[in-house]
């Protein structure tokens, strides 16, 4: 029975695909659910996934594939880079008062394993750098997820979070902008992340020191 519920592989699918009942066409196929489920791209879900996909892209990672939402870590980089990628943006699908502001969940997780179902005995960051990405555009009239000129970037390596007196949860904007460079444009990133990964733990330290000194008393 265990080997009857194992992991269930996923193929990429192309959207063609037939909805039936036993063997009938029901007619409408993939994409027109697709179309229907996932069309708001505004939305908090859909623009985290578009998050990753485009940092996926500028580090030309394969994406031939599928997206795993039950990683441990969004991305590896083909020089083996993990990355974390958290999304934030100014407007909102719904109606909004003012802008939104900005803040960014970075807790230390147990990763989990799907083929076995266990989860790692100790909470950590699993990523070696955090890319936080933020749909800046602040006019809903023009407001487009897909432009990637929309969008800027804070790149920061895993030591930095790990590092900070402060909380361990969560970040606002102010953290990001103080202790990495940017906002990194979407063309930028790559260098960035290669970076940031290449940072030493004394460059780390002084970022770290930097952000604590500028911060208000």
């Amino acid at each position: 029975m265990s080997d009857q519920l194992g992991r269930v592989p996923a193929p990429r699918r192309s959207g063609s695909e037939r909805f039936t009942y036993g063997g009938r066409d029901l007619g409408f196929d993939l994409l027109s659910f697709w179309q229907w489920s996932a069309s708001d791209l505004v939305g908090n879900t859909a623009r985290g996934v578009i998050a990753e996909y485009l940092v996926a892209r500028a580090l030309e990672i394969d994406a031939s594939g599928l997206r795993d939402g039950w990683a441990a870590y969004d991305l590896c980089t083909p020089s083996g880079i993990k990355v974390e990628v958290k999304s934030a943006a100014y407007l909102q699908s719904w109606h909004q008062a003012k802008l939104s502001i900005v803040s960014f969940r970075t807790p230390k997780t147990r990763a989990w394993h799907p083929d076995t179902n266990q989860l790692d005995a100790e909470a950590t960051r699993q990523a070696d750098v955090y890319v936080f990405a933020i749909l800046a555009h602040r006019e809903k009239s023009t407001l487009n997820p897909l432009d990637a000129s929309q969008w800027e970037f804070y790149v920061l390596p895993t030591r930095a979070l790990n590092e900070r007196t402060r909380s361990q949860h969560s970040i606002t904007l102010p953290t990001p902008r103080r202790m990495a460079a940017g906002p990194i444009i979407y063309s930028d990133l790559a260098k960035a992340v290669q970076v940031a990964h290449a940072n030493s733990g004394e460059a780390v330290q002084q970022a770290v020191a930097a952000a604590g000194a500028a911060r208000p008393r």
